[in-house]
């Protein structure tokens, strides 16, 4: 389904055809022995699988269903990917060359029946005079009815990265919030993977601008549909989207409280200290930081805190050496000072992205109930 709306005539037809790279080793396209490949791409933000010819427009489409494909192999008899949809999480697939028939190898079914999913609704809508994309998650729990005037509190995802994406699959986290009342709104904003290479170039030196305008537009165009209560708006984000929350709420009044998980609110401090992989990406984000200083000063949540005036609940990792205790510690600080209503989780041995089952349950759990002290 999609909530694209009259807007269709939007979307681009560039398509990416791999995700961010944020890891190596990663196989999104395959070269096979009789001149031919087996291709994975994005359209609309959902990923298609082919066998294409190199001579010729024709392809098979495979693997109907699924909506992300990665790490592509083959042998004589089958295609393999790690393959997720909407429905389940990630699994070892093969598809069989010669039927097409797909089957899982391996991979863990949902924890929840398919009629208690809440499945991605395709978003497209306009954000500064351009489009803009994501995945809307309508509240879905087949034991409550919500009343039929009342429009449901809205919590906006922010993916990491911050160039890379969130995807229409099967996540717990987001059907955690749905099962409770909440609908989800999972943004792509401009700068992410998956719709073009124009799309992924928009964020350069704009980050901490254009994330926050993609995230206010969607607020109004699901409010436009009346699909939310905009006096119900949240913002969460981890890392850079923790950044993104952070900026959105000290720079906009739309959002009622917000969540950082081990977000950024120093942009310059973690300049400082990441790690090699990174050491010119803010140069690229944001700018040089002595020739864009002042760019920098002005998208430094910690530098705006007094703008702040939602509440805010933190989660930190211990052992994080990416965003350091210390930088969200500083800016949970500059918050309570102002007698702000803010909470603060450090998970001692955690790094940057939680792992352990326990803290990832209790995280969801205290940021729930802090949202309900607001609905």
């Amino acid at each position: 389904e999609s909530l694209a709306g009259p807007l269709q005539a939007l979307h681009c037809s560039a398509a990416d055809h791999a995700g961010a790279p944020w890891q190596l080793g990663a196989r999104n396209y395959l070269p096979l022995a009789d001149e031919a490949l087996l291709l994975s791409w994005f359209d609309g933000g959902f990923a298609l699988l082919a066998e294409r010819a190199l001579d010729s427009a024709c392809e098979h489409r495979l693997a109907y269903g699924y909506s992300r494909f990665r790490q592509l192999a083959a042998d004589q008899r089958y295609f393999y990917a790690l393959a997720a949809s909407p429905e389940r999480g990630s699994v070892v697939l093969a598809i069989d060359r010669a039927t097409h028939q797909a089957r899982v190898l391996a991979g863990a079914d949902s924890t929840l029946p398919a009629a208690q999913v809440s499945s991605p609704q395709r978003l497209l809508f306009l954000s500064g005079g351009e489009s803009c994309h994501g995945f809307f998650y309508p509240p879905h729990n087949q034991q409550y009815r919500a009343p039929v005037d009342e429009r449901p509190p809205l919590l906006v995802f922010l993916h990491g990265g911050p160039t890379s994406a969130c995807y229409p699959v099967f996540d717990p986290r987001i059907q955690f919030w749905t099962q409770r009342g909440f609908a989800v709104a999972d943004l792509n904003y401009r700068g992410s993977a998956g719709y073009g290479r124009a799309y992924r170039m928009r964020l350069h030196e704009a980050w901490g601008e254009i994330d926050v305008e993609d995230a206010c537009a969607l607020v109004s165009h699901l409010t436009e549909r009346g699909l939310i209560d905009p006096a119900r708006a949240f913002i969460r984000g981890a890392s850079a989207g923790g950044y993104t929350a952070l900026c959105a709420l000290a720079f906009t009044p739309v959002f009622r409280a917000g969540a950082s998980l081990y977000g950024v609110s120093d942009p310059l401090s973690l300049r400082r200290v990441t790690h090699k992989f990174e050491a010119d990406y803010l140069d690229w984000l944001i700018g040089d930081p002595v020739r864009d200083a002042e760019r920098y000063r002005a998208r430094t949540p910690l530098l705006h805190a007094s703008r702040i005036e939602a509440p805010v609940i933190f989660f930190q990792g211990g052992l994080d050496t990416v965003v350091l205790p210390e930088q969200t510690e500083g800016m949970v600080e500059a918050l309570r000072g102002r007698g702000l209503a803010v909470e603060y989780h450090l998970y001692a041995d955690e790094r940057h992205g939680f792992r352990q089952a326990v803290h990832l349950a209790d995280a969801l759990t205290r940021e729930l109930a802090f949202y309900r002290q607001l609905l």
